[in-house]
């Protein structure tokens, strides 16, 4: 508890130094603000299933200014999937992320430097980014995440992305990535036998893959919904016995689960 009052100091520390920089600034340098909410049919994560059988409800506020930016993030689970061994009681508001960021570029590469804060049900993290983006042809962008908190290790990701158009105004948005996982001890993700059962290996490797396809529909000047369609893949084989072993149905009592989901959903944007 106390290490989620530092960081909500840190993120109101970091947005009232926005406001205060955006008063003294020209008008044409005012902060930018965007607020969202999410309604998917799934949470998933790094390829791992965190929900089962609910709709999950994910709203986002994000303040920018001349680089800077900082974002709230939450997930509400509508029906959070647990045995009857568990009992009630189960928290359906599961998380809340605080990220703060730095975006810059030169010449044709966009980077971007930042931590992310993981207000978790149980167990909270931190982690440390970096991204690199080309603005070439389907902008390969590569970002890289140092967890050195609840869960030490290294996650990286490649993606690619591309838009069609289909009117003048909506495009139809499309992407592709692949993930590496690497932990740094067994006590956070062990590698699996194949049976299910865990070992005293840590777990490292190419790990998951995500496709994406979303479409932007203008409502006014300001407004925005887009719904939006991913399929989340293994990589390797051993990437699907861990994913399939930490799967909602095995982490709740079932001997089988799941390691590819099929989800979507629809997203409500405010830019201003």
């Amino acid at each position: 508890m106390e290490s989620r009052k530092k960081i909500s100091l840190v993120v109101l520390g970091a947005l009232c130094c926005l406001q205060f920089a955006g008063a003294a600034m020209a008008a044409e340098d005012k902060p930018t603000a965007d607020l969202s909410v999410s309604v998917l049919s799934k949470y998933v994560w790094r390829g791992f299933e965190l929900s089962k059988d609910s709709l999950v409800i994910q709203p986002s506020m994000t303040v920018a200014y001349k680089g800077f930016s900082a974002n709230v993030w939450g997930n509400e689970d509508t029906d959070v999937y647990v045995n009857a061994a568990e009992g009630a009681g189960t928290n359906n508001w599961t998380e809340t992320d605080f990220t703060l960021a730095y975006d810059w570029s030169m010449g044709m590469v966009d980077l971007t430097a930042g931590y992310i804060y993981y207000g978790l049900i149980g167990k909270d993290s931190q982690e440390i980014f970096g991204r690199v983006a080309l603005n070439v042809l389907l902008t390969p962008t590569l970002s890289v995440y140092r967890d050195y908190d609840g869960f030490p290790g290294w996650y990286a990701t490649l993606g690619i992305s591309h838009s069609v158009p289909i009117t003048e105004k909506i495009n139809l948005d499309l992407g592709a990535q692949v993930g590496y996982l690497s932990a740094d001890d067994a006590s956070t993700y062990p590698e699996y036998n194949g049976v299910g059962n865990a070992t005293t290996n840590s777990y490292s490797g190419f790990h998951d893959g995500l496709l994406t396809a979303s479409v932007s529909i203008p409502v006014t000047e300001y407004v925005s919904v887009t719904p939006v369609l991913n399929y989340s893949f293994p990589l390797t084989s051993d990437a699907g016995d861990l994913i399939e072993s930490l799967s909602q149905e095995v982490a709740n009592g079932s001997t089988t689960g799941k390691d590819n989901f099929i989800y979507g959903g629809v997203t409500l944007s405010m830019a201003f």
